[in-house]
């Protein structure tokens, strides 16, 4: 039977002080009469309407087994928590789930992020780009619709590592068509699945525009410049 809210035990109390008897007190706030009569009897005892204070659920596990969990995921910050609980026994059970571990670490204000991945710069990179940029600043529009700007995506289609390579313009995501690489990326691959079928063929019909690609070892390769030059595909430098 569902929990009689304190107001109403509040109010049944009072019933029973002004002498109605314990069934119509039942009827009126739509409960069993033993309810009623145990809520008599805990404020004869304690002067209170409220339930006994309960103990709880059982904790899964011991405070010296919650410092162990959140110990060893600050000491290894790529430990899995599936790793933690395999190795971890439960106080009644022999060992604990995955899901008490990521609550333990919850409560220790620990919670499972991807590690954040940034390009390293040296002092030499953001020289670079500084220069890059005081070279670029005064293009105007024009000068950049005629630059050709190249990007690559990885996708992952499976559970393992084999990612599928995209090699798309800006602005063409789910409009154009689109060259799958089903592997690596390497220079040769490049020069003939990129450079040669598609990229050297816009670029001749259009003889104004710049190729513009990334420092990725696939396209700085001395092949590919070699490549390039020979065609006179001019790259933005």
């Amino acid at each position: 039977m569902p929990r009689v809210p304190a107001h109403l035990c509040e109010c049944a109390l009072g019933m029973l002080q002004g002498g109605m008897r314990t069934a119509d007190v039942a009827r009126v706030i739509n409960c069993n009469v033993h309810t009623v009569r145990r809520l008599r009897q805990r404020y004869r005892e304690t002067g209170r309407t409220a339930d006994h204070p309960r103990s709880g659920r059982p904790h899964v596990t011991t405070p010296a087994q919650d410092w162990y969990i959140q110990t060893s995921h600050l000491r290894d910050r790529y430990r899995m928590a599936t790793t933690t609980a395999r190795v971890t026994p439960g106080t009644h059970n022999p060992s604990i789930s995955a899901q008490t571990v990521r609550n333990k670490l919850r409560e220790a204000g620990l919670r499972a992020c991807r590690p954040v991945v940034r390009q390293v710069l040296t002092r030499h990179h953001r020289q670079q780009r500084c220069l890059w940029a005081k070279t670029h600043h005064r293009w105007t529009r024009q000068d950049w619709k005629k630059v050709l700007f190249t990007d690559e995506s990885l996708f992952c289609l499976t559970m393992g590592d084999g990612r599928i390579c995209v090699y798309r313009q800006r602005n063409e995501r789910y409009t154009l068509e689109l060259v799958v690489i089903a592997d690596n990326l390497n220079a040769v691959r490049y020069r003939e699945d990129i450079l040669l079928p598609h990229v050297v063929p816009f670029l001749q019909a259009h003889p104004d525009m710049t190729l513009q690609h990334d420092n990725a070892t696939s396209h700085t390769a001395r092949s590919v410049r070699d490549f390039l030059q020979d065609r006179n595909v001019s790259v933005l430098p």
